[in-house]
């Protein structure tokens, strides 16, 4: 699984782009984290509803689809740049040097590969649901209150390609790494030890004080 990592920064391009698109990327997990609890609302509202007089929120399942898209594409961008994504840190872990840029290079480029490919089907998707000449640039609602599906299927390729944008950024990371032979590159997540992950919680713990 993902463990704690930490993100080096320097006064590079690279560092400067990473910390810029760190900024978008939090904009985005930030609407994640708030879909979520506006579907908490809706549930409240929708429960109470049903309760107290006898009449759930109309639409709520309709709305639960058009937030799924948020909940679940938004914030991977950020998890990504943070190294929280399930990966197997007692193999890499063992890495050292340029054998671990190496295959962190090797993952990080079959991942872009991946997400490029989902950017390209979930754009196709995107288009077969939106129409200009159609009512509500849709060609397909949602069943009970009928809101456009178009808004929740355009939120895929643009967090997939928010995610692309950050893969780049990491194998430029990685393999101005291994070329230069760093040990400790900016702009990647460097996967900490469990007293580098203690220590820095302390630190935290500390300034919070």
């Amino acid at each position: 699984m993902a463990g704690a990592a930490a993100i080096l920064e320097d006064g590079s391009t690279l560092s400067r782009l990473d910390r810029a698109l760190f900024r978008l990327e939090g904009w985005l997990a930030l609407i994640s984290g708030l879909a979520v609890f506006g579907l908490m609302v809706l549930a409240v509202i929708s429960v109470g509803g049903r309760n107290f007089f006898n009449q759930p929120l109309p639409g709520y399942v309709d709305w639960i689809q058009q937030a799924m898209p948020l909940i679940a594409f938004m914030g991977i961008a950020y998890t990504q740049r943070l190294g929280g994504h399930i990966r197997m840190d007692i193999l890499v872990g063992a890495l050292k040097g340029r054998p671990l840029w190496a295959a962190e290079f090797v993952t990080t480029l079959a991942v872009l590969i991946l997400m490029a490919l989902l950017v390209w089907g979930s754009w196709a998707h995107f288009l077969r649901s939106f129409d200009f000449g159609a009512p509500m640039w849709s060609r397909d609602s949602s069943f009970d209150i009928n809101l456009p599906l178009w808004p929740a299927k355009l939120l895929a390729p643009v967090a997939f390609s928010v995610l692309c944008l950050r893969l780049l950024l990491q194998l430029w990371g990685f393999g101005r790494a291994f070329l230069l032979g760093l040990s400790e590159p900016v702009a990647v997540p460097l996967v900490m030890s469990a007293a580098e992950q203690a220590a820095a919680e302390a630190r935290a713990m500390s300034d919070g004080d």
